[in-house]
């Protein structure tokens, strides 16, 4: 594969950037928290009597405001700083954390308290999420995007390989209330670094809140490579999750060793990830959005292992495969659109484009518990590899993916309006 120049950038050239540095340092803390919550979430259901059916509607007032709020965090990563913007949602998420580890270490947490925390947390990380997209491109010269991008992976891969250990030992000791609490001074911490950016606002265009969707959709909707990559990524997400994490442990129950073979699943995957992020670190493809969407496919082949009963070691490497994969996919994909959206629409066009994939999370899980019924784990499993196959085959189709390659140099400045070099500590 061709590269955009022959000299790589350093892997320490972003950390130059104090800007960066404290970037990485929020994403850091605020995710040791975030690799506990999920297992402090289920047990705070659990320690207050609630069964399957309570923690599905926790789980699912979560999720729900990061599509339903998405749009509207969008709008506003694209209108007001996005530094003040991370810390406004982090702050609102330490206090729903805060909050709920109180009502859990007082007794006084109920299924419907826990969803309303939950709630205003997913509210909060529809608006974070696309302003930290625009967020990078605004601190990092475009050159730098990609190590930036590879940076801010590596420790967030890291942790989750110790965060739910650690969270776990954490709740046996002392229950979960003191994983939510930790959560929530993650978030605050965070938040004040994040303050600190003092990124400028984008330069809005004028007109109404109305005005502004209709021109990000119009934007969104003009670029083929970005509406066929969030068409296939929804269908790729939904089989992927469908079929590793739903179907994954039910098979590898029936067909290995139980909770031990899947624990060794779950591990190599993440080793995957951190191998990704690695090969990000040196590796610069010249075809970024080509490599994003080939990459992808590769989470086709776990899938494809357990429905076929290999052996439990070639079922290790496919998944440390994908894991690899997704994580080239993850930064090829971010560094091509902070590379090729203006800065003015990142917010928006971040929006639209994670729309898509989060709603593929609650429709593959559906399709799949419907279709469980009546076909075999084997056939399910099968099915949904075919399914990110074919996504991956009909995006590789468009003929927009092969023109989405590294700008050059001399070209990079041009191609994000707006940008400004962050000042180095």
């Amino acid at each position: 594969m061709a590269t955009a120049d022959e000299s790589p950038t350093p892997i320490s050239a972003p950390l130059r950037i104090g800007a960066f540095r404290r970037f990485v340092s929020a994403s850091l803390i605020s995710a040791t928290g975030s690799a506990m919550a999920p297992l402090a979430l289920a047990y705070s259901v659990i320690e207050q009597g609630g069964g399957e059916g309570s923690l599905g509607l926790v789980l699912a007032t979560n999720t729900v405001p990061t599509i339903v709020f998405l749009f509207a965090g969008g709008l506003f990563a694209d209108r007001i700083s996005r530094s003040r913007l991370l810390f406004m949602g982090n702050l609102l998420a330490a206090g729903a954390q805060g909050a709920l580890a109180v009502t859990v270490a007082t007794g006084e947490a109920t299924t419907v308290s826990i969803a309303a925390c939950g709630f205003v947390s997913g509210t909060a990380a529809s608006f974070t999420v696309p302003a930290a997209q625009g967020a990078i491109a605004q601190i990092v010269p475009p050159q730098h995007l990609q190590q930036a991008n590879a940076v801010l992976r590596l420790p967030s891969n890291a942790v989750k390989v110790l965060g739910p250990v650690v969270g776990g030992g954490i709740v046996a000791a002392g229950g979960a209330a003191w994983a939510l609490a930790w959560d929530a001074f993650t978030f605050a911490v965070a938040a004040v670094l994040l303050l600190g950016l003092r990124l400028d606002a984008p330069l809005a265009t004028p007109g109404g809140v109305l005005s502004d969707l209709r021109a990000g959709w119009t934007g969104f909707w003009s670029r083929t490579w970005l509406w066929t990559y969030t068409v296939s990524g929804t269908v790729l997400v939904a089989a992927w999750l469908a079929g590793f994490q739903l179907l994954g442990p039910l098979v590898v129950a029936r067909q290995y060793a139980g909770a031990r073979d899947w624990g060794l699943i779950q591990a190599a995957f993440t080793c995957g990830l951190l191998a990704g992020t690695l090969i990000c670190l040196r590796w610069k493809p010249y075809r970024l959005l080509t490599v994003a969407v080939a990459a992808g496919g590769t989470l086709a082949l776990p899938l494809a292992a357990m429905a076929c009963e290999v052996p439990l070691p070639l079922v290790l490497l496919t998944a440390a495969l994908a894991g690899a994969g997704l994580d080239v996919a993850i930064v090829a994909w971010t560094t091509a659109f902070q590379q090729r959206v203006p800065q003015a629409e990142q917010g928006r066009m971040s929006a639209y484009n994670g729309v898509g994939e989060r709603l593929a999370i609650p429709l593959g899980y559906l399709v799949t518990a419907l279709a469980a019924h009546s076909w075999s784990g084997r056939a399910v499993l099968l099915t949904c590899a075919g399914m990110i196959v074919a996504a991956t085959m009909t995006n590789l189709c468009v003929p927009d993916v092969y023109r989405i390659n590294r700008l050059a140099p001399n070209d990079q400045q041009r191609a994000v309006d707006g940008h400004r070099t962050a000042e180095q500590a």
